[in-house]
């Protein structure tokens, strides 16, 4: 579906890495590739981690997020976003989905408003962009300044993408990306913390090195973790980068690709929108109205895994999660019908040229049938 895209440029650099002798965590790929992100992104500092779901623990952790907080955040995601709130001890609050799939401004203001005038109020929105689309962050920090909130955006799928020609990460008080295997842009795992803050950033630093002072016995104040990137994911990182238009231009004429062959065919939607110049595309899905379609999107799954080509639903959103069945939410059934009637397809930019002709195939061939 979302497979890493690597070739000779990624085994140039991993070599050079590997030969110069800095395997371990940190080094100068590490130090080069904090630089060229940040600069990519737009902001002032930038801390290469072990994953995106260390970043956001290390992102709450640094505005104070703890004990008992209340964390308001969308319920349509992965659940690395609510664990990493768990981490910290915060309680997630979920809020539902936009008909975008991103985080729902309307409920969002709603659950702020009720939680402040219980006594009870949140310390943060973490907001996610949903499969590489942007949310809207006018009205995220209008809510935000209005309740006295941190927004730590979780842009681990969006890199790469912008809203109004901001790039995705350079939005609110600190913003984590990821470098999954299956992401936009990979470093085999890892994931980085982007911030304008120079303090969050120290402190990022410090809690990712086991929280180790600057002395030269091993002296320790406060609780670390061992979430720094490796050198050598590091390089591969910086590799990916210099690539990482190219990778997203692939992904936007798969986008097209289907854009155009479902257009003539009534009950199946594009899922997100249509503004696909701003989005990374990092996955396509389509939602399907199984009354106007004539099929179920579980039914087209089966039908393209019968012919080994992957198909997966829409994340579960988390207040549906046996984990999080005692959270608190704000929801309104969106995320549950898109979940429930949505698919998403092959959208890597490694697909060649006949894997997609034989995805287009086995679609055509479904679709015939189901008329």
């Amino acid at each position: 579906m979302s497979s890493p895209d690597v070739g000779e440029l990624e085994e140039q650099f991993v070599l050079g890495a590997l030969r110069s002798g800095w395997v371990a965590p940190l080094g100068p790929d590490v130090d080069a590739f904090e630089e060229e992100m940040a600069a990519r992104v737009g902001v002032d500092h930038a801390v290469a981690l072990s994953s995106g779901t260390a970043a956001l623990h290390l992102a709450l952790l640094s505005h104070g997020i703890g004990d008992g907080d209340i964390v308001l955040t969308s319920s349509m995601t992965f659940a690395a976003t609510a664990n990493a709130i768990r981490y910290t001890g915060a309680q997630p609050y979920f809020i539902d989905s936009d008909a975008s799939g991103n985080i729902s401004v309307d409920l969002l203001e709603k659950a702020s408003a009720q939680l402040a005038d219980s006594g009870r109020p949140a310390r943060a929105i973490v907001p996610v962009d949903l499969l590489g689309k942007v949310c809207d962050f006018d009205g995220i920090n209008r809510v935000a300044e209005k309740y006295g909130l941190f927004v730590i955006a979780d842009a681990a799928e969006s890199l790469g993408a912008s809203r109004d020609g901001k790039a995705a990460a350079s939005f609110g008080n600190a913003a984590i990306v990821s470098f999954n295997g299956n992401k936009i842009m990979t470093t085999s795992g890892g994931g980085m913390l982007l911030t304008d803050s120079e303090d969050v950033a120290k402190n990022v630093r410090y809690l990712a090195t086991q929280a180790r002072q600057p002395v030269a016995h091993y002296e320790h104040v406060d609780i670390g973790y061992n979430y720094r990137m490796s050198n050598l994911l590091a390089a591969l990182g910086r590799a990916q980068l210099l690539r990482l238009e190219a990778m997203i231009e692939k992904r936007r004429k798969h986008r097209a690709a289907y854009r155009a062959f479902f257009q003539d065919f009534p009950g199946v939607e594009l899922f997100g929108g249509g503004n696909d110049h701003e989005d990374n595309c990092w996955l396509t899905s389509i939602v399907v109205d199984p009354v106007t379609a004539g099929f179920t999107s579980t039914q087209l799954a089966d039908f393209l895994s019968v012919a080994d080509i992957e198909a997966r639903p829409l994340w579960k959103p988390m207040h549906l999660q046996p984990v999080f069945d005692r959270a608190e939410r704000m929801v309104d059934g969106t995320s549950e019908e898109f979940f429930r009637n949505g698919l998403t397809l092959p959208s890597g930019s490694a697909l060649a040229d006949s894997q997609v002709d034989r995805i287009f195939d086995r679609l055509s061939s479904f679709l015939v049938k189901a008329r």
